[in-house]
């Protein structure tokens, strides 16, 4: 085999840095700011966290969208080792979560009285609609997937366009109740459980953020006709974990 066929097969595209900028501006805006915040109680290093992470996570965006632009454009089809990482990715993220919900169930079991004082009665109406909206996203992209596998881009790009905007009501559904709950009085130092919910439901936020980005990573080089099937399938499948993960946030943090 020559020299240009093995370089052919060469996965290049998968190659960048965005990934990790992006992993670092969430690790800046959420547990680094929340640690200086609430340990170190340091309001003013707190925003200036904030003020690291959030431009990383715009700039990872657009620099990801860019990339996959390009990346797809010359490489297509290539197999890569997108799809196969992705369940050693899903693992170290369950492993977090794990962590999370750990903690909670220790405090929640040997707590005297559970929600503490100062906890608003949550009401279920938003939970619900979350996750009649997340779940029929999980449907849409697998539906996607499908049109993708008979080379229907036209389907792939209808359904891909409606996952989007389903994760995205998820995302502002999510935001407005935390805008309601905030100016109710119930902030991230409220109490113990404040803090649990503010933390576990931001966590699994910020994970959506990234899954609406790889959409877009998906979205645009699709509308230039350019489509990686192994790209695709592996944002699915990143989705499909997110949308597992809110069903243990949603029962533990709302309904027990």
């Amino acid at each position: 085999m020559s020299n240009s066929a093995v370089e052919h097969h060469e996965p290049e595209w998968e190659v960048s840095p965005w990934p990790l900028i992006i992993s670092v501006g969430i690790l800046f805006l959420l547990p680094f700011s929340f640690a200086l915040y609430f340990v170190y109680d340091q309001p003013m290093l707190s925003v200036i966290s904030l003020g690291i992470g959030t431009p990383l996570i715009v700039v990872s965006i657009i620099g990801w969208v860019k990339g996959s632009y390009a990346d797809i454009a010359h490489h297509g089809k290539e197999p890569g080792y997108g799809l196969g990482a992705m369940p050693f990715f899903i693992l170290a993220e369950a492993f977090i979560f794990i962590a999370f919900f750990g903690a909670y169930w220790v405090l929640r079991l040997t707590a005297p009285e559970w929600p503490p004082a100062g906890t608003p009665h949550m009401a279920s109406t938003t939970p619900i609609l979350m996750t009649i909206v997340l779940v029929a996203s999980s449907f849409t992209i697998h539906f996607g997937e499908m049109a993708l596998a008979k080379d229907d881009k036209k389907g792939l790009l209808f359904w891909l366009i409606i996952t989007i905007v389903l994760g995205s009501i998820f995302f502002g559904l999510s935001a407005v109740e935390w805008k309601h709950l905030i100016h109710s009085g119930f902030s991230f130092d409220t109490n113990l459980f404040s803090t649990f919910f503010f933390s576990i439901t931001g966590f699994h936020g910020s994970h959506v953020l990234v899954g609406l980005s790889a959409f877009l990573c998906v979205l645009f080089p699709l509308l230039a006709g350019r489509v990686s099937h192994t790209f695709v399938k592996s944002v699915s499948v990143y989705w499909h974990f997110v949308d597992i993960i809110w069903f243990f946030v949603v029962s533990q943090i709302y309904f027990w």
